[in-house]
């Protein structure tokens, strides 16, 4: 009996340890997005990815079946949501100044990371977030179009081209 359990506890460690290798860095990669800080120092996006992955391996033989991937994706914006929005942790720093995400709020950046980097449907981001799915919609419209009108800068000076007789 002993035995068994050893091994199934080896097998476990070995499955998880597949997993953390095979997608620590995308997701630490998107909680780097999601604080907005640098990805030389990311200390809070590196905190959000191992409380992440300390539920997944918590939950580890209770997935049954579910992608392990999607769960940890989810405690990820689960953490970071309540962190920012409920506690005002992540919402209180400021963002890495040359981050792409930094003149963007964290409901924002939430919305975003799990829309676009992540692929995540509307309507699944939606339930995640307990937002409607217009709602989802609005934020990442109004994310997108922040980000990209700060991209352009300011409209060239027109200068008047002077007539010749």
């Amino acid at each position: 009996m002993l035995e068994r359990h050893a091994s199934r506890a080896t097998r476990r460690a070995r499955e998880f340890e597949a997993f953390v290798a095979g997608a620590a860095g995308r997701l630490l990669h998107a909680a780097t997005l999601l604080t907005a800080e640098s990805p030389d120092d990311n200390p809070r996006a590196r905190r959000l990815l191992t409380l992440s992955l300390a539920h997944t391996y918590a939950c580890w033989d209770g997935l049954h079946g579910e992608d392990p991937y999607d769960h940890a994706r989810r405690q990820l914006a689960t953490r970071f949501a309540r962190a920012a929005w409920h506690h005002g942790v992540l919402g209180r720093s400021r963002p890495h100044p040359t981050s792409p995400l930094a003149p963007l709020t964290p409901q924002e950046r939430l919305v975003l990371v799990l829309r676009l980097y992540e692929g995540v449907a509307e309507e699944q981001t939606a339930a995640l977030l307990g937002l409607s799915p217009e709602r989802v919609r609005a934020i990442s419209h109004r994310a997108t179009s922040a980000l990209l009108h700060r991209s352009r800068g300011p409209a060239p000076a027109v200068t008047a081209a002077k007539a010749t007789p």
